[in-house]
Parts: C-alpha cells; sequence; structure tokens
C-alpha cells in the first residue's frame, strides 16, 4: 500500500540534512487526510529537534497541486453520521489539521513549502505558515469556501487580515483564485520559481554551508531563493490584484457587508477574473460570507494561536448547523450545483446565527487547542 506522505532525508556535503516530505496522493490532487496530518505531524516533531536536520520541505506529488484542499469527503461522511448533532470526528481533524498549521507557523528551523499547482483551503494554511514560500508558473491559489458554505479557516483569520488595500476581505468572500504573483503581492508567498528549476534547487540546498546557527541558516537559504528567482522573475504572470486594486478597495470601502457585497456584484467590470469573482460571492453561501467578515474583524486583535482556537469553534459548529454539509452535497458528492442555502440574501442572514457560531463551546481551559503557545 502506497504511503499518503512520504519521508528523505537528503546528506549535505558538510555532514547536515535536508528533511524533505512529501504529500503523496496526486490522484487526490493531496487532498489533506487525517492519515495524512497523522505521519506529518510526528515526523515535524522529530526532525525539529534532530540536530543533523538543517532544513525542511514540503512539497506535492506530482505536477497538478501542492495540496487541494482538506479531506471534504470525510467530512461530508461525518456530518452525515451526525446531522445536526456535535461530531467528534469532525473536531478530531479540524484539530489535527490546525495543530499541523500551527507548528509549521512556528517551526524553529527554515520550513521551505514548494507551492506548485493547485494551493487551496488546507493546503494553503500549510503553505502560508512555512518560512520560505515558493510559488511557481502553475500555481493557482485561493480559500474558496464560500462555495461550499464554510469560511477561510486554516488561520486565515490571521493571514487574510495581514494582506494591503482589502485583498484579505475580497479574497474571503469570493473565494477568487489568485496566481503567484498575486501570491507574493499579498504576503502568501515570499519567492517565484519555475518548477522545472526544484529539482537543481534541491541539489543546491544540498550545497549549501549549514551552520548550527538557526539566524545563519536564514541567512544563507534566502540569498540562494534570491538568486535562483532571478532567474525565473522574467516568467512571472500578470497580475490581477494590482490591476484591480483601485476597484478593489472601492467595492470593499464601506463599514458593513451588505453594503460591500451589493458593491461588488454591482461593479461593472469585463475582465474574467473579477465577473468569476462576483459570480462566486452571488452563487455562495450568504451564511459563509457573514461568518467571513465577522471573523475577519475578530481575528484583527487575536494572536495567531487564539485565531485557530476561534476557528476550531466556527468549524465545529458548522459541522452542525447543515450549511457545510449542503455546500458539499451540492458540488462534491450529488455535482448538481444547486445547494439550497438556508439563506437568500447578506439581509436574510440571522444575527443570532452568527453570534451562536462565535460563541465558544469550550471553557478556555478545556479548549482542545489550549496548548498552542500565545
Amino acid at each position: 500500500m502506497t504511503q499518503v506522505v512520504t519521508f528523505q532525508e537528503l546528506n549535505c556535503d558538510n555532514g547536515k540534512k535536508i528533511a524533505v516530505a512529501t504529500l503523496n496522493s496526486p490522484r487526490s490532487l493531496n487532498a489533506l487526510s487525517g492519515e495524512m496530518i497523522d505521519l506529518l505531524y510526528p515526523k515535524l516533531k522529530e526532525w525539529q529537534t534532530q540536530d543533523d536536520i538543517a532544513a525542511v520541505l514540503l512539497q506535492g506529488e506530482g505536477e497538478k497541486a501542492f495540496c487541494a484542499g482538506g479531506d471534504i469527503v470525510h467530512m461530508y461522511n461525518e456530518m452525515k453520521a451526525h446531522k445536526g448533532q456535535f461530531s467528534p470526528g469532525l473536531e478530531e481533524y479540524f484539530t489535527k489539521e490546525y495543530q499541523l498549521d500551527y507548528l509549521i507557523h512556528t517551526f524553529s528551523k527554515p520550513f521551505i513549502v514548494w507551492g506548485n499547482g493547485i494551493v487551496m483551503g488546507g493546503g494553503l494554511g500549510m503553505m502560508v505558515g512555512g518560512s520560505y514560500r515558493v510559488v511557481t508558473e502553475n500555481s493557482r491559489i485561493a480559500m474558496p469556501e464560500i462555495s461550499i458554505g464554510l469560511y477561510p479557516d486554516v488561520g486565515g483569520s490571521y493571514f487574510l487580515n495581514r494582506m494591503p488595500d482589502n485583498c484579505g476581505l475580497f479574497l474571503g468572500i469570493t473565494g477568487a483564485s489568485i496566481n503567484a504573483t498575486d501570491a507574493k503581492y499579498c504576503h502568501l508567498a515570499d519567492y517565484f520559481v519555475v518548477n522545472d528549476h526544484k529539482g537543481a534547487f534541491v541539489t543546491q540546498l544540498t550545497q549549501l554551508d549549514w551552520q548550527e546557527s538557526s539566524e545563519l541558516n536564514h541567512e544563507s537559504l534566502s540569498k540562494l531563493l534570491m538568486s535562483v528567482e532571478q532567474d525565473s522573475i522574467s516568467l512571472l504572470p500578470e497580475t490581477k490584484l494590482v490591476e484591480h486594486k483601485a476597484l478593489i478597495e472601492q467595492v470593499t470601502g464601506f463599514d458593513n457587508l451588505n453594503d460591500i457585497v451589493n458593491n461588488i456584484l454591482s461593479a461593472e467590470c469585463e475582465d474574467k477574473w473579477f465577473t468569476r469573482a462576483q459570480k462566486s460571492l452571488k452563487h455562495g453561501s450568504a451564511l459563509s460570507a457573514s461568518l467571513t467578515y465577522q471573523q475577519l474583524q475578530m481575528g484583527e486583535s487575536l494572536s495567531l494561536a487564539d485565531c485557530f482556537r476561534m476557528e476550531l469553534n466556527l468549524s465545529v459548529k458548522a459541522g452542525q448547523f447543515g450549511e457545510f454539509v449542503e455546500g458539499v452535497r451540492a458540488l462534491l458528492i450529488d455535482k448538481d450545483n444547486s445547494p439550497k442555502w438556508h439563506f437568500d440574501s447578506i439581509d436574510a442572514v440571522d444575527k443570532k446565527v452568527v453570534d451562536w457560531f462565535f460563541e465558544s463551546k469550550w471553557s478556555k481551559e478545556q479548549h482542545p487547542l489550549a496548548n498552542l503557545e500565545g
């Protein structure tokens, strides 16, 4: 049986090693399963304390995707089995996923993520935490949860709030897909390297003069990636976020979600990227948009750890409420693309329902993520 995550330790010229973890489920676009997390998390913890490991590289098998998201089908089955009730399986999955994401964010050694191909949802949650986020000419990045009745989790409350020009709010409520240039612009990625250059880059990693000092290693790796990027920089794709910067700022420049949504939907723009974003918002879940707006407002003042704690509560409650399971049914199970959302419009969303989502299921001490630092 094929292992869903494979691990290698590449010998370096000076006796150190580069640890390589590969998500190995290309047929599912490397969707992040519970089994993957159970393999990856303890191995990363081990590598973090292993003296001869200088740096870690996380990548996806195949050319199509780094990771297309979480294991949505597993979540669907859990929700169906506990219709309208709390799902222990869903809590366990999200708890482990967010612990993994947090570990990557706080990893003590250089952590490289090779974000080639599709990087969405749970895949972006892993990539954004790396200390060296590499994107390629094939990168297609999004948080498309509005289409399945969820919200941008995996730390979205934290990283969407750190984007310029209201891009985080726009991407969160439209689920719009962005490329490598956009990802660098909105702080989701650090370097652009043509995918065919990965092999040569890994070879160069093994030739670096790795030291005991993490600070010196970061300096050496940064210099290498800046050098490698120069060979690819002329192939950066055209940006969509910068091109539409003024329009995005204009349509999101209101103090309430209803006006923001109405202005996005009524904006006259013939560009296909923007019209796809409008369509996604129009047909997506109004409840998801409301949750996203609220989570970003609350996330502004929260630490990364507290963002994950808030999101775990939201995700578990999403499993109970029914919007999420209906969105997955329509898009991925029955594939009729006709979800029956609870609310027809932003106006119709019951504030009491939104408030319920943000009421913590646990006390501070009993929270499954209580042990995250910060």
